[in-house]
């Protein structure tokens, strides 16, 4: 991304952000028993609030399973949402039915973490990027030939690849493909779901400067999901933090990594891969396991794992949602005093 995009939300701020989630959930029944409290409930998303400014890219980490793919399908209404609300430049389309919900699928697109399996092998480029221009009937066929070209300029492919079948590209070039038809409805969010973890190394950064390019050539506003907090940290203005459903940590991105305040993304930062061999770091190793999605905590998720636990209230009470600073937030037990000392100490620092 560029140097603003990857330090800065955008210079000015609208009044109203272009998404908006209010306690957001999404339980999913699982088992095969008819009988009465014999399913178990998977609290994949339990509570998750945010907002996503116009011209922004929110980067929403965690390990696998913690539930940000879940949370990204939810903000896109690919999944029926449990509980809470989901506002699109201001209009709730927590529950709109498939009709109604056609005119904001112009404004959010999606582009899917593996490149293979999003990309039906048996049509042709052409067909599957101009699928969404016909289902939505914006133009006419020569109209969608005008538009097919300077979609394949846009992410950096030749209009002829558009006659050919996705099992002819590389891994790379079908991200491609995949970002060109999340262009072709010219939508003002995407949701990019770990878009180049199914990439080489050397792939992902030509995916990650392509998007940053998009966004600036196009006034786009990304969600970008990932695992990977290096990319994250590269390409985010904002960051949340997810644990088990629920986000942990928010804030600009330099906030949230010089240091962190919450334990868990301390411990997910020290993780990282340095690739200078002389740098010294210390490696947290959290004990114990991610609890069962099931089974959450009566109080803090992450209680049985967290070095700084305080005590029975960890265990016992759900943790309060602590303003660090402008725009920075955690979800903590952690003394508010506790957290002052912390402050100074990245200050001095």
């Amino acid at each position: 991304m560029s140097q603003r995009a990857a330090n800065d939300p955008p210079a000015e701020l609208p009044t109203r952000p272009l998404l908006k989630a209010i306690d957001v959930k999404k339980h999913f029944r699982v088992g095969r028993s008819v009988i009465p409290g014999q399913q178990r409930t998977v609290y994949a998303v339990d509570g998750v609030s945010l907002e996503v400014w116009p011209g922004e890219t929110l980067g929403l980490v965690g390990e696998s399973g913690c539930g940000k793919s879940t949370l990204g399908r939810c903000l896109m209404r690919l999944y029926e949402i449990t509980g809470g609300q989901i506002l699109l430049d201001g209009a709730d389309i927590s529950h709109l039915s498939a009709r109604q919900l056609r005119p904001y699928r112009r404004q959010m697109q999606m582009v899917f973490q593996d490149p293979y399996a999003s990309l039906n092998p048996r049509r042709r480029i052409g067909d599957l990027v101009a699928e969404p221009m016909r289902i939505h009937g914006r133009l006419g066929r020569a109209e969608i030939d005008r538009r097919l070209k300077e979609l394949m300029g846009l992410v950096g492919l030749h209009p002829d690849h558009l006659n050919r079948f996705p099992h002819e590209f590389s891994g790379g070039q079908r991200q491609r493909i995949g970002v060109a038809r999340a262009l072709a409805l010219e939508p003002k969010l995407i949701v990019a779901d770990e878009p180049v973890s199914a990439l080489d190394v050397s792939i992902q950064a030509q995916i990650v400067n392509l998007l940053a390019d998009l966004q600036e050539r196009l006034a786009l506003t990304y969600i970008f999901i990932a695992h990977d907090l290096s990319v994250v940290r590269q390409v985010s203005s904002r960051i949340a933090v997810m644990y088990l459903g629920a986000i942990v940590e928010m804030g600009r991105a330099a906030d949230v990594f010089a240091p962190p305040f919450h334990p868990y993304t301390e411990a997910l930062l020290s993780a990282v891969p340095v690739p200078d061999p002389d740098a010294q770091g210390t490696r947290i190793v959290l004990e114990g396991s991610l609890p069962s999605a099931t089974e959450i905590p009566r109080g803090c998720p992450f209680t049985g794992r967290c070095p700084r636990r305080i005590g029975a209230i960890c265990d016992e009470t759900p943790p309060p949602t602590r303003q660090v600073s402008s725009g920075h937030r955690i979800v903590c037990h952690i003394p508010a005093e506790e957290l002052v000392e912390l402050q100074r100490a990245r200050d001095r620092g």
